[in-house]
């Protein structure tokens, strides 16, 4: 059963928006901050992710990890996954090395 006329959930509420924003902008120009957004939509950082997640699945922005989103250009979303792919194993690869550094670090001292 679908449910109509009642408020959209928030996620929704920040993609619309970044949308019309989009439709003004050029392909690479980069979208406000995370912190930003939070700021201006008063909602939680994760349903700020979600709106973004949304968008890029769409193919209307590319994340750039650590750089932020950034307008897309058109190209096919299947190069963003691999992008992101990309930077989760490069995320994974600098955690693994945080602790292996942990663990020699409390290995003398025992627990």
């Amino acid at each position: 059963m679908t449910v109509t006329g009642g408020p959209k959930p928030k996620a929704v509420q920040v993609a619309d928006a970044l949308r019309d924003d989009i439709k003004k902008m050029k392909p690479g120009d980069k979208l406000p901050s995370q912190r930003e957004l939070i700021d201006r939509f008063g909602f939680a950082s994760q349903t700020i992710q979600n709106g973004l997640a949304t968008l890029r699945a769409e193919g209307l922005i590319v994340s750039a990890g650590n750089l932020g989103n950034f307008v897309s250009d058109g190209a096919s979303p299947s190069s963003n996954v691999r992008d992101d792919i990309k930077e989760i194993r490069s995320q994974i690869q600098a955690l693994a090395e945080r602790v292996a550094v942990l663990e020699e670090r409390s290995a003398p001292g025992g627990a």
